[in-house]
């Protein structure tokens, strides 16, 4: 009767191998292949970041130039915020730049078009800056008071008419025929400043 040990080594003799120990294979992962997109990739990352240092400079149209060679490389991800920023850089661009205002004129103007589009703060704002660099500007007073009326200040209002028809006594009639003077149609001392002949007075 054979032992165990020989039993062993004759198993090996017959070309059985011993089994391995279930330990972690410790061999190393294979590198991963080089991405041939790689530089392309790079290279489109470069012109994002230049295109939004222009855009943070302002210079709207040469940061499109770049963003357009952004849509040119791999990333859709980089592409899809190119989209973004171009659409931005297409309203800039075809936005008028801004009016440098000076003079009293520049921001009665600026006043009256805002004063129209119902932006009264900023109306108000231009208007006083029309009225502190030209006093004595009938028609700067007399847009005042329109703004007081509409916004339903009816004592400046009163008060910037009353001016306005002082520095000019045109104003008066034109004041008759506004219709932006509604709101003080039914007060008194509306109807006495515009028609001083009812009393006797001289307004």
């Amino acid at each position: 009767m054979k032992t165990r040990a020989s039993q062993a080594s004759s198993a090996m003799q017959k070309g059985h191998k011993p089994l391995k120990n279930n330990g972690l294979n410790h061999s190393k992962p294979k590198a991963a292949p080089p991405d041939p997109e790689a530089p392309a990739k790079q290279a489109q990352l470069k012109h994002y970041e230049e295109a939004l240092t222009l855009f943070q400079q302002q210079k709207f149209a040469r940061a499109k130039q770049s963003l357009e060679r952004v849509l040119e490389g791999p990333s859709k991800e980089l592409g899809e915020r190119a989209q973004v920023h171009i659409r931005i850089c297409d309203q800039r661009i075809s936005r008028p730049p801004a009016p440098v205002l000076k003079s009293a004129e520049d921001h009665y103007t600026q006043g009256v078009a805002l004063m129209n589009l119902g932006r009264w703060d900023d109306a108000r704002e231009h208007l006083d800056r029309a009225r502190k660099a030209a006093p004595k500007a009938d028609h700067i007073v007399y847009a005042m008071a329109v703004l007081d009326c509409l916004t339903g200040e009816a004592d400046s209002a009163m008060d910037n008419l009353k001016t306005a028809i002082q520095l000019r006594p045109e104003n008066r009639y034109h004041a008759r025929n506004d219709e932006d003077f509604a709101f003080l149609q039914e007060d008194p001392r509306f109807t006495e400043l515009l028609y001083p002949e009812r009393d006797g007075s001289g307004g």
